[in-house]
């Protein structure tokens, strides 16, 4: 059986998946459904995936922050902890993380080959470009957003799919977090 692959990532309603603004983290529309919700996601056994940038920035991040910030979210410290592969001809082991391996070579090699032979479900949170080049290539069964209710057109870094082909998308679930945030989970395929 092959495992799941879910690309997780947060965007702005103009596609962003950061921004250079003063808005704080999750734009500042965090809420108390939002983060146990997410903790719940991030509470069931499975691999996470990351490329090297995000790896990056996730380490930084949490190495830079306290206790109480909420790059310390109670998901975020439990999505740490859970086995990950960090796809990266940069990177070498020891990494800064619990339980990660560095896998070096093509990411769609490498991905196929963990869906084949992962006995549980796979995640990336973030990693755009190495998930652009998984969805092109039809390993990614599942495209997770989380859209924040804000238009960061002046501030907004990272646009999640610029560049990827284009997708049709079929609706397979949805919800709505404090009142204003939705969670979208489509089936992509190659338009």
């Amino acid at each position: 059986m092959t495992a799941t692959y879910t690309f997780d990532v947060f965007s702005s309603l103009d596609g962003y998946g950061a921004h250079s603004g003063n808005w704080g983290g999750y734009w500042g529309k965090q809420g108390p459904e939002l983060l146990d919700h997410r903790l719940a996601l991030y509470d069931q056994e499975q691999r996470m995936v990351f490329g090297a940038n995000t790896y990056r920035a996730h380490a930084q991040m949490l190495a830079s922050s306290t206790e109480e910030s909420e790059a310390r979210d109670p998901w975020v410290t439990r999505m740490r902890n859970l086995p990950a592969t960090v796809v990266s001809t940069t990177l070498e082991e020891p990494l800064d993380w619990p339980d990660a391996t560095v896998v070096s070579g093509d990411a769609v090699d490498i991905v196929s080959r963990l869906k084949e032979e992962s006995e549980v479900p796979l995640r990336s949170h973030g990693s755009l470009s190495l998930n652009r080049a998984l969805m092109a290539a039809g390993l990614v069964d599942r495209v997770q957003v989380t859209l924040f209710p804000v238009i960061t057109g002046q501030t907004g870094l990272d646009p999640l799919f610029q560049g990827a082909p284009d997708f049709d998308l079929e609706l397979i679930e949805n919800r709505t977090l404090d009142g204003n945030t939705q969670e979208l989970i489509y089936r992509p395929t190659l338009h």
